[in-house]
């Protein structure tokens, strides 16, 4: 696999983007079941991720009865009719019940030319969205899980012709793993890394509790992603510490939809103080040229936070270790995307920088924008320039991708 894939004339598609580049920055795919066994070596094939039986229902179990993921769910609300469920009714479906496209590499790409979309970012399910299902097991085993995956989601991306791009999951209990699984997936054409934003929640594979990413203990990766221009991805909902906030943010007097709502939005607010430590560490002093991208989170946030943080750092006397203003961090290596928001949009674009924005579906998860609304009319305000800068230009610079 050539990491350095040649530049590539965007697919002719119609679309209710009229006619322009689009690059969608978050999607998932719903792992087949026999992703890791069929790759497997064959001490660890009875072990690795795959679908088994759990109190009389299939569901997704690691090493030997250890539940991971929803049931077996592929976490698609998009039928097989192409039709969209609401709300979390997706949680029973099975394959049989959903769109062949979220798993099946030739039907997605004909789905995305379908939806308009040229280039798709790809995240996990079963691993959770931060790797971080795979800490209820053995590091050898978590180890062999990742590699895997990122092994599978490689061979995904030269399928798909270099349109499907899967972010790498990464060994982050162990540092020099990381290091090495960073550069292994960068070899193999992979385009940017995902890990889990609450590290100190777990112990190393010796036993010792992790630091926050902040501490110099993490230094060498910093090294790595700055020097390989691999964007570092903040999936919402990475950790079980953000799992765990968003959910005790909902009432119990709340119906179970009520119960979702609140939580599926307070996510996003999860994925705001991740922002926020990355800023005021002082890591981005040390390494200056990192760039993070906070996933599924919206935008509108993004404005207000940056201006409560330049005020608390006024209030509070400042630090140190930061040379600019938090909001001044935020605009040159924080970028954030959009998929639902549309009362103030082209705003919101401008207020947190039109450099600084990306599109994104979620495809094919709860709340996804499927299908695609007139989003011409949503752009209103913007120039030309701006438009393409947001639909997929941005997106090509920060994640490398083989789009004019």
């Amino acid at each position: 696999m050539n990491a350095q894939a040649q530049i590539v004339s965007p697919v002719k598609v119609k679309s209710p983007f009229g006619g322009r580049t689009v690059i969608d920055i978050d999607a998932h795919y719903s792992e087949p079941h026999d992703l890791w066994t069929k790759r497997a070596p064959a001490k660890f094939k009875e072990r690795v991720p795959r679908v088994g039986q759990l109190d009389g229902k299939p569901h997704w179990l690691i090493d030997e009865q250890t539940p991971i993921h929803f049931g077996a769910a592929p976490s698609s609300t998009i039928r097989k009719d192409g039709s969209k469920a609401l709300g979390m009714e997706c949680i029973d479906f099975q394959f049989d019940d959903v769109h062949t496209g979220c798993w099946d590499v030739k039907t997605r790409l004909a789905l995305m030319d379908e939806m308009g979309l040229n280039a798709q970012i790809l995240y996990p399910n079963v691993l959770g969205f931060g790797g971080q299902a795979g800490a209820k097991v053995d590091p050898e085993l978590r180890l062999v899980s990742t590699q895997i995956f990122n092994d599978a989601m490689a061979e995904m991306q030269d399928e798909s012709d270099q349109r499907i791009f899967p972010m790498a999951l990464l060994p982050w209990w162990d540092r020099k793993l990381m290091v090495e699984e960073a550069k292994r997936a960068r070899a193999m054409g992979l385009r940017g890394v995902n890990i889990n934003p609450e590290p100190f929640e777990h112990k190393d594979a010796d036993g010792n509790p992790l630091p926050d990413l902040g501490n110099p203990h993490w230094d060498e990766f910093w090294e790595l992603c700055q020097d390989l221009d691999l964007p570092v991805n903040f999936h919402i909902g990475a950790s079980d510490a953000n799992m765990a906030w968003g959910v005790e943010r909902a009432w119990a007097s709340n119906s179970a939809n009520g119960k979702y709502i609140v939580t599926s939005a307070m996510l996003f607010l999860a994925n705001a103080a991740t922002m926020a430590n990355l800023v005021v560490s002082g890591l981005l002093e040390r390494f200056p040229k990192l760039k993070f991208v906070s996933v599924e989170s919206g935008l509108g946030w993004v404005p207000f936070f940056a201006e409560a943080l330049d005020y608390q750092f006024a209030e509070g006397g400042g630090d140190k270790r930061l040379s600019k203003l938090p909001s001044e961090y935020m605009k040159s290596n924080i970028y954030t995307s959009f998929w639902f928001e549309r009362g103030n949009l082209v705003r919101d674009i401008k207020r947190v920088g039109v450099d600084n924005v990306m599109f994104e579906t979620d495809f094919p998860h709860p709340t996804c924008l499927y299908p695609i609304d007139d989003m011409t009319r949503a752009f209103e305000g913007l120039t030309e320039a701006e438009i393409r800068k947001v639909l997929s230009g941005n997106a090509a610079r920060v994640y490398n991708l083989p789009f004019e």
